[in-house]
């Protein structure tokens, strides 16, 4: 008896030991851009894009498990298997397009950083400055693990959307007919948003994340089964969570005909759980998701580039030593910062434009992605299922097609 128990005991602390990279990747895709982009969802068109989110959580499952599997079977982040696989040329293509797509994403993070305060009047020109100068000072101090703990800490904030969600008491039995029930707008506002739906959900960024935390973690492929049930799980709880932003925005919102414009806004979905203080908590909470992508963005964005090109990186180096490593953050952290600081920018629209750009660009990373885990001389064995290639194949081709159509209808003036 005793024997059982301590290999029971023995198993539960092996898991514990491996779980993170799936609930963690997963849990950051709502960040500042995500609660802007899944409260815009609710509030401009109810709950008509359920139907989405619900078929891109199988998309996001698959995804990011294939990331998992590359980074448990190469031992290496997804830069260094595109170079080593596909030559320096589409190695920096695609840190070109993830690049883009972060420094957008890092935008999005100061815009809400900027938002948070605003609604209590603080100025962005005050409050943008001082969080990019916390964000590089922690990290170049090398203590970004012991921030990312308190920060993920922060984000149970997001159970508050799930409580507010019942205290409302939208039409469950509608909201479940949404997930099953495609409904599209061919409008270019409809288009645009559903884009951003799917980037804000599965982002290029998470593809190099997630495969260079397990190599980070020093996992390898015994861990596979664990690792992949906590992607499933980390990819449920994600969505669950933007599922109850959008049918509370879009019961206290888009039912009474309000439009997002601003922070304040958005915390209105907040009111019948917490009445006065909706807006506190909600800036509370947006300030907690938009801080959290300011640190793990630039740290993620800076260690996939250095790896696909073999430059020094790691905090264990000095500025000497990892001046590309140090400069890329560096980077990532200014130029989001000076463009938040542009006079007049609306921070909604910078948050939910810099999702769409992760969405445009995510097919590119993903079809990288496909190519390395349905190659045999890398994967041996671990190469794709059918049911796998079916859904990532179908996520790349709806982004695109959807690009395409939101294309044509603009040239054609259907707005």
């Amino acid at each position: 008896m005793r024997k059982k128990f301590r290999e029971s005991w023995a198993k539960l602390i092996i898991v514990f030991s491996v779980i993170g990279p799936g609930i963690i990747a997963a849990n950051a895709d709502n960040d500042a851009g995500g609660i802007a982009t899944y409260s815009v969802v609710g509030a401009h068109f109810g709950t008509k894009m359920l139907w989405i989110l619900f078929l891109v959580t199988f998309s996001l499952a698959v995804t990011q498990e294939m990331g998992v599997r590359i980074g448990l079977v190469t031992r290496q982040g997804l830069g260094g298997v595109i170079r080593e696989n596909f030559g320096l040329r589409w190695t920096a293509f695609a840190m070109l397009a993830m690049l883009v797509a972060n420094i957008g994403t890092v935008t999005a993070e100061f815009a809400g950083v900027a938002a948070s305060f605003s609604i209590f009047g603080i100025t962005k020109y005050l409050t943008v400055p001082l969080a990019a100068l916390v964000v590089w000072f922690i990290l170049y101090k090398g203590s970004f693990k012991t921030t990312q703990k308190i920060f993920l800490v922060f984000s149970a904030f997001y159970i508050v959307y799930i409580i507010n969600g019942f205290i409302i008491g939208p039409d469950f039995g509608e909201a479940l007919k949404a997930l099953v029930t495609p409904t599209v707008e061919w409008t270019a506002p409809f288009l645009l948003t559903a884009i951003a739906l799917v980037g804000t959900t599965i982002t290029p960024w998470g593809q190099f994340f997630i495969q260079s935390y397990v190599v980070d973690k020093g996992l390898d492929i015994k861990h596979y089964k664990t690792e992949r049930a906590e992607v499933f799980f980390g990819a449920f709880l994600t969505d669950i969570v933007s599922f109850f932003i959008i049918i509370s925005t879009a019961a206290t919102l888009y039912k009474h005909g309000i439009h997002i414009t601003s922070a304040r806004d958005a915390a209105l979905a907040l009111q019948p759980l917490a009445g006065n203080f909706a807006q506190l908590l909600f800036a509370f909470g947006l300030f907690c998701a938009s801080m959290l992508g300011a640190f793990i963005l630039p740290t993620a964005t800076s260690y996939a580039i250095c790896e696909a090109f073999g430059w020094e990186s790691g905090f264990n180096t000095t500025w000497k030593n990892g001046k590309v490593f140090y400069s890329i953050i560096l980077m990532t952290i200014f130029i989001p910062a000076v463009i938040v600081l542009i006079p007049g920018v609306s921070m909604v629209k910078i948050m939910i434009l810099s999702q769409d750009v992760n969405g445009m660009l995510l097919p590119f990373i993903l079809i990288f992605v496909m190519k390395i885990i349905n190659d045999k001389r890398i994967m041996g064995e671990y190469t794709n299922k059918p049911i796998g290639n079916i859904i990532a194949w179908l996520t790349i081709v709806g982004i695109l097609a959807a690009t395409v159509v939101l294309l044509v209808t603009s040239l054609l003036g259907y707005n």
